[in-house]
């Protein structure tokens, strides 16, 4: 099967395009790999050490509240705690839509649970009267709600710290990969472009000689060239003019042997003029005819 020098350089380039193709899939693979890792960190655990600091700020102003009212005889500022309360409710909502470690979802539901006593307690507090027992129980019940929210942010703390850990040995693991697979193709570029440079040096090299060879009269040369493309064509073209010469090279050798036995005529030498004539045209026809073939190519 014939294989055109043009096909040869468009195989070479789609090759390299090949290997760019394949180093971009691998990263963009791992990258994204990579990028839900972190995604998930930021999004699922950093949300509940969020969300478990928001709900302890607001039990902390909850309770400063409530010992306030207490220590001044004073009555609680209930629009304060209210909204409060609904922002710590708020905060446990999306806490319970935003499960990621095992037990989670178990603390979640007693602090919950806690929380609702915790807001019963507090509306009685309103009515009643303000005992130190009551006061005390509010203290108490608030001061597990936190214990139990310094759990739940410790949890997700560890997680992050975990993920973390994981995540860069995952970049870590991605960089000796890529490195591998990138060194890899480079040897196999380097391999191709030297076999590439190699084929066409030798075949450009082995056809500047033959030229010089027919330029100084060295008509035996002859070009051989393997494979089915322009080079083999051109060594075809290339030897076919070569024993044209040396064909007429031979015939001028004949004649000019037979004319030193006899006596010149006025037309012996013009033919003798004609056909040195002749050679020298046929020359300069194939080395013009070589050269643009090799300068197509």
């Amino acid at each position: 099967m014939k294989v055109s020098i043009r096909t040869k350089f468009t195989i070479g380039i789609i090759f390299f395009f090949v290997i760019i193709l394949v180093l971009s899939i691998f990263s963009d693979y791992y990258l994204n790999r990579l990028s839900k890792k972190t995604d998930a960190i930021l999004k699922e655990n950093y949300l509940s050490v969020y969300y478990a600091r928001d709900m302890s700020e607001g039990l902390m102003v909850i309770n400063q509240e409530i010992s306030n009212c207490f220590l001044t005889h004073k009555n609680p500022d209930e629009s304060l705690i209210h909204k409060e309360m609904s922002s710590f409710d708020k905060s446990l909502q999306l806490e319970k839509r935003n499960f990621t470690e095992e037990g989670e979802d178990k603390l979640v539901a007693g602090i919950e649970t806690a929380f609702v006593e915790y807001s019963d307690s507090v509306a009685q507090f309103y009515k009643s009267p303000k005992s130190v027992e009551m006061a005390l129980y509010l203290q108490h019940k608030s001061g597990g709600i936190y214990q139990q929210l310094t759990v739940l942010s410790q949890m997700n703390g560890k997680a992050i710290e975990l993920k973390t850990n994981d995540a860069k040995l995952s970049a870590k693991n991605a960089l000796s990969q890529m490195t591998f697979i990138g060194a890899f193709c480079f040897l196999i570029a380097l391999s191709f472009t030297y076999s590439f440079a190699s084929y066409f040096s030798e075949r450009f090299f082995q056809l500047f000689n033959g030229i010089k060879e027919i330029g100084s009269s060295n008509y035996g040369h002859r070009l051989y060239f393997e494979g089915k493309d322009e080079f083999q064509e051109i060594s075809l073209v290339f030897n076919e003019m070569a024993e044209k010469l040396s064909e007429n090279k031979e015939k001028m050798a004949l004649t000019l042997q037979g004319a030193m036995e006899k006596d010149y005529t006025a037309d012996d030498v013009q033919e003798l003029k004609r056909l040195l004539l002749r050679v020298k045209g046929i020359e300069e026809e194939a080395t013009t005819l070589i050269s643009r073939i090799a300068n197509k190519t």
